[in-house]
């Protein structure tokens, strides 16, 4: 365990964002799981419309580096191309 108030806090300081960090993870991963579920169902409406909440959210995601930048690309050009060979 941290002795110093140095420590201390910088073992608060790990915690809080750790903590932070996983319920953006989760987040991040619900809205991905929408467009999925969307593809999914053959439903392109919703598929394109879970796509456009989901794009803001991964973009954040990688700028805050909660996920590397060109997995985000890869996720977003994925799911935009099953969306468009949807019929």
């Amino acid at each position: 365990m941290a002795n110093s108030a140095q420590a201390r806090k910088r073992a608060r300081q790990a915690e809080n964002r750790r903590q932070q960090n996983a319920s953006q993870r989760s987040t991040l991963r619900t809205f991905m799981k929408k467009v999925i579920n969307a593809i999914q169902a053959g439903d392109k409406e919703a598929a394109v419309q879970a796509f456009k909440d989901a794009v803001p959210r991964i973009d954040r995601a990688a700028r805050k580096g909660l996920i590397h930048a060109n997995k985000a690309a890869r996720h977003k050009s994925r799911m935009n191309a099953h969306i468009k060979g949807m019929v």
